[in-house]
């Protein structure tokens, strides 16, 4: 059976393989990035795969909460109903880290943007709908001062604790709606062979189809239909816990009111 699954950052790396791996299977594609002459050229690549279901596509800056606002308006103008919501989107190292709403970009993008961006869409999803957030084993206790553009991190330190933000905040949205969608955090793996590991890193990073599959896996096996609130480790292959912090009720929801108050700085 098909499905109707959105995916941000499909333009490139992980995102982009996961595309193809699901274009390969029939399903409606939704593709999100932020260059609309990538989107162009993805489009006629995904469409040109045997046995491709249709496929569209949606230009977002995800670092603007307007842009995320109007990428969810769209989405829901156009669907009534959507299977699988895949945020893959992220940001490492970039030259310019500051949002011109004085907020990390690491922050913004790797965890605001796919928290409002899902709370928009929960409404398009029913109990067997699934949300897929990319996690990393990079994960660091998450300063509010920060997360707030209060205060200054490394790269590292930013994309590490936006990385624990978006496990908490999955695990605490999960426990809200016991009857569904499914809300999971997946580690793709460490050190894929991705442009943001290429430029962080300096190497060329293993298969990133390894990251893809655990992606196609996520969003349709069974073997994550119970998995709502968990967080899957693609490095050791399992289920795993993730930071303790994610574990603690208390210090997640402290984390997700931040990100509300965040949210709701921004509002116009």
């Amino acid at each position: 059976m098909t499905k109707t699954i959105l995916i941000t950052g499909a333009t490139d790396g992980i995102g982009l393989e996961t595309a193809k791996m699901l274009a390969a299977d029939g399903h409606h594609l939704l593709v999100h990035g932020r260059s609309p002459a990538k989107l162009e050229a993805l489009q006629k690549t995904l469409s040109g795969i045997p046995g491709s279901g249709p496929v569209e596509s949606h230009a977002a800056d995800l670092s603007d909460m307007a842009a995320v606002e109007a990428l969810a308006s769209a989405v829901a103008d156009q669907h009534s109903h959507l299977d699988v919501l895949i945020n893959n989107a992220g940001v490492f190292k970039t030259s310019d880290p500051v949002t011109p709403d004085g907020l990390d970009v690491r922050f913004v993008v790797n965890t605001l943007a796919p928290y409002l961006l899902t709370r928009r869409l929960l409404a398009l999803m029913d109990a067997s709908g699934r949300v897929v957030n990319l996690s990393s084993a990079a994960q660091s206790p998450v300063d509010a001062e920060a997360l707030a553009g209060r205060a200054r991190l490394s790269d590292f330190e930013a994309y590490a604790e936006s990385k624990l933000a978006i496990t908490m905040w999955s695990r605490q949205m999960a426990l809200a709606h016991p009857d569904g969608p499914l809300i999971v955090a997946v580690n793709p793996g460490s050190l894929l062979g991705t442009k943001m590991v290429k430029e962080g890193f300096g190497t060329a990073g293993n298969d990133i189809r390894i990251g893809a599959d655990i992606l196609v896996r996520a969003a349709l096996a069974d073997e994550f239909a119970a998995a709502s609130g968990q967080y899957f480790d693609n490095d050791s292959g399992r289920f795993a816990d993730p930071h303790p912090d994610a574990l603690d009720s208390g210090k997640s929801e402290r984390i997700v009111r931040q990100i509300e108050a965040v949210l709701a700085d921004l509002a116009p």
